[in-house]
């Protein structure tokens, strides 16, 4: 499976730390950086395109995962991609139910709120829980990619 992953400086050993455990379990991991730690760069320039190749990918079954502080802002740039559902999460069960309920192509966490340790048994729920395909939540997410395709221009 390809993982696309993005953060900024308040997650970046994070990100290393997420990027080499998915790989060393066979994930193949695209990293949109940064490449080095910069204490002013901006979240948008690396989760933007984070989210943009999820989508790009997420029928071949691409998913994606944004890091920063809090993982708040990076939800809400993630989510201004056309078809980018992201959701923020600080347990398993949220990450289970992100994919479950809500089809999710993209998890956001924050650096600061928990451990690397934690943060990869999330990712790794996340990425490993199927959609429900329930009748009940496929109509829920067609109504909001109907809203996104409608009103989004």
């Amino acid at each position: 499976m390809r993982v696309h992953i993005g953060t900024d400086h308040a997650a970046f050993e994070m990100k290393n730390y997420l990027v080499e455990k998915l790989r060393e379990e066979g994930y193949e991991v695209i990293d949109h950086g940064p490449a080095e730690y910069d204490a002013q760069d901006d979240y948008p320039d690396y989760i933007i395109p984070t989210a943009e190749a999820t989508v790009a990918e997420f029928g071949d079954g691409a998913l994606g995962v944004v890091l920063g502080g809090s993982g708040n802002g990076e939800q809400i740039a993630a989510n201004k991609v056309k078809g980018c559902r992201a959701a923020l999460a600080d347990c398993v069960e949220l990450a289970e139910l992100a994919r479950e309920h809500n089809n999710a192509n993209v998890i956001s966490l924050g650096g600061r709120f928990v451990s690397n340790e934690l943060a990869l048994e999330i990712v790794k729920t996340f990425l490993t829980t199927k959609f429900s395909d329930e009748e009940r939540h496929s109509r829920r997410i067609q109504k909001m990619t109907d809203y996104e395709n409608e009103k989004c221009k």
